[in-house]
Formats: structure tokens, C-alpha cells, sequence
């Protein structure tokens, strides 16, 4: 077959992959005006594993049109070449480089991963980026006046319903933003919005995201839009402040829907917007999660041939499953399976891997980290601290091929790097001790929600976020909250002692809520300050109403945004609206 005829039909697998997840995410809409949040759950899923699956679609077609047992280098050197060729005005080059590797890395051994074969770098750094005017739509309050233009911004994103009354909440925006950005209260003629076409979904939210411009430099917005429980859209809040925005987009929240045509483009307005935001993360966050890989791939790389630090031994309590270590200065941590695992935990390698799978595609809800997987991963031995390479041939053995002068790790987690909660806890002011108790009580609630059941639910598996955000990261323990059996401890008497009968014995879905204060929170400050904000997490009827929450599919709006951000805290009249 000609090397031309491969690249065609590489990116004609590309092709169809883009079409098709587009075509998934398009559903998003109608589900969000139908409150089909079920039906928005299996879209995020779905989309999660969709890749793979036509990755393996065009390995088929081309191991059965030519041979790939053995590296025809001329061959796949030209291959590249065509390839590149193809992507020269491609809305969506970037993405399609990432699967030309995905396809290629199928195909071969891995001694052949470097740049004469593979998309290592990017081709397209030095080519003519798309205009991130492809993306948004300029809008000019001159023309038509400020009311009437942000109503048609709002109309023209259309969400496939009626407002409940959009004249209130237009009054209720121009409120807020006058009381959280003054500097772009500025007369008609003298601003003008750009707004990203259309919506961002996730879970039962939806978001207009824009920018106002003006003689006062930009400032980036978004607008979360909810339904009302009593019929009709309406407007919930206006974010402005950027570090609200980034938590928005944060690591620990399920992947965005929204529509795009130049994923690039999309990604560098929002990086506009977030400055501090990678390209891997906003590809990430808006479900293009394979492209967040290759990106955060390139930045490591960057980093390890721009530094000199060593991978060390991460902070915090060593884990029973997996050896933890970190680069000091590039902000993640680095997870390997171990060969042997503790006594106390009854399950192997293969629980490991599916649990963390079914993270990955769950509703985060913002308080469960994601991963980034990765197999194969050479790292320079001169980069690893003598202590942890100890450490890594003891533990992980099985995991590890030394080749010269490198290491390479067969498969790998890489998560972002948080503070472990109970060593913040050591350094903690009372006023900061207070706030991220509480806020661990209510990472667990809302995980409840999700029907997350954390399992392991010692201070050391959650970390504290630069927001301080309480977010879960150990997941070996983790099951469905409707698979556990939620129990009130037995009141032992002496009749029962006399009698022979083991009220305490617990099969090994049991758990018992009040046990949460007796082992996990043994300090007695920590114990006083949760038993007060979250006594009901101490009963088991608390968890066994989660649970009934759950299997009656009944989908609790988690805010990715402070209470005090929302509209019903603006005006006493809506003081009556709650949501589903």
C-alpha cells in the first residue's frame, strides 16, 4: 500500500473518531432541556471511552492491508510525512497528530517512540495558529443598547427552552457584575462581548462563557444557568474572579460538553481567560482528555530538559498500594502499583486498575482528582534520588525495566500534587483547621451524592488544593455507594455476652458511619469541629437515604462556585427558587 494511501486512511479514522464524538456531545443540548441527567451521565461516559475504540478500528484496517510485524522504517518515515501534509489546514491538526500516534504506538514497539516516527513535538508550533474568532461571536452594545444585547447573546445561545423571566435575570447580571467587576461598568459605546458560540454542559449546569472588553483591558466571565423546579431556565450566577473560574475548570470536576469546530482555538481563548491554566488542562476540562495527556507529555518533557531536579519520595504517609514520588519543582505526583499490598487490603492488581477506572469515568464532582495513565514512561536514572530508586526496585519491581541509563515504568498514574490533609492539619491555623474540616465532611457528602463511597477514608488519602478545596486521590478502596450495607453500631448487652451471639460480625460490604470519629478523626479538636458541622455523616440512616437518593435517580446540583456567587443572594424575590 502507498504511503499516501496510509495517511489517508489514518486521518480518515481520525475523521470519523471527531465526527462521532462531536455527533455524542451534540446531545448534550437535548438532554439538558429535557432534565435528562441520567442521559447527560452516559454521554460523559461514553465519550471517555470512544477514543480507544476507534483507535482500534483503524489498527484492524491497517494491520489487514499491510504488514506490521516488523518496522518498515523508509516506509512510515514517508507516512509521517504525507500525514503532515494532509493536516496542513486541518481545523483540528493537533488532535489529529495525537491519534496518528495512538495508532502508531498500537503498532509497534515502543524503541521506536521518538520523533522520525511519532508526533513527539508538535509540527505545527511554526504554523499559522487558527483565529480564536472561529470560536466566539463579537457583540456591539453600541448598536442596539445594553439590555437588548446581552438578550441576544442569551437568545442566540440557544438552550432549547424559555427563560422564566429573562428581564429579571438580565437586571440581576448587570447587578452583579457592577458589584464584582466596577471597572467594566462602562456607557455602551464604550465596550464591546465576545462570547465563546456555544454552551458548556456538565452535569446539571450549563455555562456562557465571555469576556467583556473595554478601555479598562478584559474582563472574563461566566454565567451559569440552571432550571428552575418549577418549569423555565433562569440565570443562577456571574463568576468574575479568576481564581473562581479556574476551580470551574478545575482537575477534579467531570469533563465539559461543548460543541467546538478548532479545538485549538477554543482552548487558547480560555487560556486567555485563565492564564494560569495549561493547554493540557483546559484540553482536559473540556473532554478532549487524550489531547490533555499528549500536551501534559510535552510539558513534562520540557521540564526534565530544562531542569535538574530529582524525582524524590512524595510527602505524606506511604501507601499500602501504591509508591508515590514527585519532581520537586513540576506540580504533580507520580503513581505506581506496587507488587505486594498490605495484609489489610483483600484484593490485587486488577481491583486497582478498575477502581481507578471507574473514577475516571464517573462524576467527579469536583472532589476526586483526576488521572492521567500512562504505560512506558523512560525516565533518566540521573534524575532519580538514589533513596527512591532503593525504593522503586523493592516495591515496584515488576513494574520497572532498567535499560542502561533510563528506567523505564510500564504503567503509570499522574495526578496533580496537593498538600496530604493531615499534613496541612500539623501546620494549620484554628481558623484554617475549621475550614477544611468542614470542607472534608462535605467532600464526603458530596461524593455521596455521586454514589462514591470512598472507602478508606483516613485524613492521609484526601489533600488540600492551592483554593483549599478538600479533594479525594486514593481510589483502591473505592465502590459504589448503593454496593455498601450502612449499619448503626449494635448495642452489646449482657445478655449477649452470656449467649454466644457476635452482634459486631460484619461481612465485607458493612460499614459503620459511627466508626468515622473513632478511627479516622482520633484528635479530639478535628473530632469536635466535625461533630459539629456534620453530625448526620455519624448516623447510618444518613448514607442509607444517599443511597435511596441514588437508586430513585434522584441528581443533586453540586456548585462548582460559592453559595454567596448566587443570584437568589441578590434579590429577596427569588429568595423562593430551588432547584431539582
Amino acid at each position: 500500500m502507498h504511503s499516501y494511501t496510509i495517511a489517508e486512511l489514518i486521518l480518515a479514522g481520525f475523521t470519523e473518531h471527531y465526527q462521532r464524538f462531536q455527533s455524542i456531545t451534540k446531545q448534550t443540548g437535548h438532554a439538558f432541556s429535557q432534565q435528562d441527567w441520567s442521559r447527560i451521565q452516559q454521554i460523559s461516559k461514553s465519550r471517555i471511552s470512544h477514543y480507544d475504540q476507534r483507535v482500534e478500528e483503524t489498527v484492524d484496517r491497517l494491520k489487514a492491508s499491510l504488514p506490521c510485524t516488523k518496522l518498515n522504517e523508509p516506509l512510515w518515515y514517508q507516512i509521517k510525512k504525507d500525514y503532515l501534509e494532509l493536516l496542513s489546514f486541518h481545523p483540528q491538526a493537533e488532535l489529529a497528530e495525537t491519534f496518528y500516534n495512538s495508532v502508531f504506538c498500537r503498532l509497534f514497539h515502543r524503541r521506536y517512540f521518538n520523533n522520525d516516527f511519532i508526533f513527539v513535538e508538535t509540527t505545527l508550533k511554526d504554523a499559522p495558529a487558527l483565529p480564536v474568532e472561529a470560536e466566539y461571536r463579537s457583540y456591539f452594545p453600541v448598536v442596539s443598547g445594553l439590555k437588548p444585547t446581552i438578550k441576544q447573546i442569551i437568545k442566540q445561545i440557544d438552550f432549547k427552552c424559555d427563560f422564566q423571566n429573562l428581564n429579571r435575570d438580565i437586571k440581576l447580571l448587570m447587578k452583579a457584575f457592577i458589584r464584582q467587576a466596577p471597572d467594566t461598568h462602562h456607557r455602551s459605546h464604550m465596550m464591546r462581548f465576545d462570547i465563546l458560540q456555544a454552551p458548556f454542559y456538565r452535569n446539571k449546569g450549563a455555562y456562557i462563557i465571555g469576556r467583556v472588553v473595554s478601555k479598562s483591558g478584559i474582563q472574563p466571565f461566566i454565567i451559569s444557568v440552571l432550571h428552575h423546579a418549577k418549569g423555565g431556565l433562569y440565570i443562577d450566577a456571574l463568576l468574575t474572579n479568576s481564581s473562581q473560574m479556574r476551580v470551574i475548570f478545575g482537575f477534579a470536576r467531570a469533563y465539559f460538553m461543548v460543541e467546538t469546530h478548532a479545538p485549538s482555538a477554543l482552548v487558547r481563548f480560555l487560556n486567555q481567560l485563565m492564564p494560569n491554566k495549561t493547554p493540557a488542562e483546559l484540553y482536559n476540562a473540556i473532554g478532549f482528555h487524550k489531547q490533555g495527556k499528549t500536551e501534559f507529555y510535552r510539558e513534562f518533557l520540557y521540564h526534565l530538559e530544562n531542569s535538574q531536579d530529582q524525582f524524590t519520595i512524595a510527602p505524606g504517609t506511604p501507601g499500602m498500594v501504591m509508591m508515590v514520588f514527585t519532581l520537586e519543582n513540576f506540580p504533580y505526583v507520580f503513581k505506581v502499583i506496587k507488587d505486594k499490598f498490605s495484609e489489610s487490603k483483600p484484593f490485587g492488581r486488577d481491583t486497582v486498575l478498575a477502581r481507578y477506572q471507574l473514577v475516571k469515568n464517573h462524576d467527579r464532582v469536583g472532589r476526586m482528582a483526576d488521572t492521567i495513565e500512562y504505560s512506558d514512561v523512560v525516565i533518566p536514572k540521573s534524575r532519580i534520588a538514589p533513596e527512591l530508586l532503593t525504593q522503586l526496585r523493592n516495591t515496584i519491581s515488576e513494574s520497572l525495566l532498567e535499560e542502561g541509563d533510563m528506567l523505564v515504568i510500564k504503567h503509570l498514574y499522574i495526578e496533580r500534587r496537593m498538600t496530604p490533609l493531615n499534613l496541612y492539619l500539623h501546620n494549620a491555623s484554628p481558623e484554617q483547621t475549621e475550614i477544611v474540616m468542614m470542607d472534608y465532611g462535605n467532600a464526603i457528602k458530596e461524593m455521596l451524592q455521586a454514589n462514591i463511597f470512598p472507602g478508606d477514608m483516613l485524613l492521609k488519602n484526601f489533600g488540600v488544593s492551592k483554593h483549599l478545596r478538600v479533594i479525594f486521590y486514593d481510589y483502591d478502596e473505592v465502590q459504589y455507594l448503593t454496593d455498601m450495607n450502612f449499619r448503626d453500631m449494635p448495642k452489646t448487652n449482657l445478655s449477649d455476652l452470656y449467649s454466644g451471639i457476635d452482634e459486631h460480625s460484619a461481612a465485607p460490604q458493612d460499614v459503620f458511619p459511627e466508626q468515622l470519629c473513632t478511627f479516622v478523626l482520633t484528635n479530639p479538636t478535628l473530632r469536635s469541629i466535625f461533630e459539629k458541622a456534620h453530625p448526620e455523616l455519624l448516623s447510618a440512616s444518613y448514607w442509607q437515604q444517599a443511597q435511596l437518593d441514588v437508586k430513585n435517580k434522584v441528581v443533586k446540583h453540586i456548585f462548582p462556585y460559592p453559595q454567596e456567587q448566587r443570584f437568589i443572594h441578590l434579590d429577596k424575590t427569588i429568595k423562593e427558587r430551588r432547584e431539582h
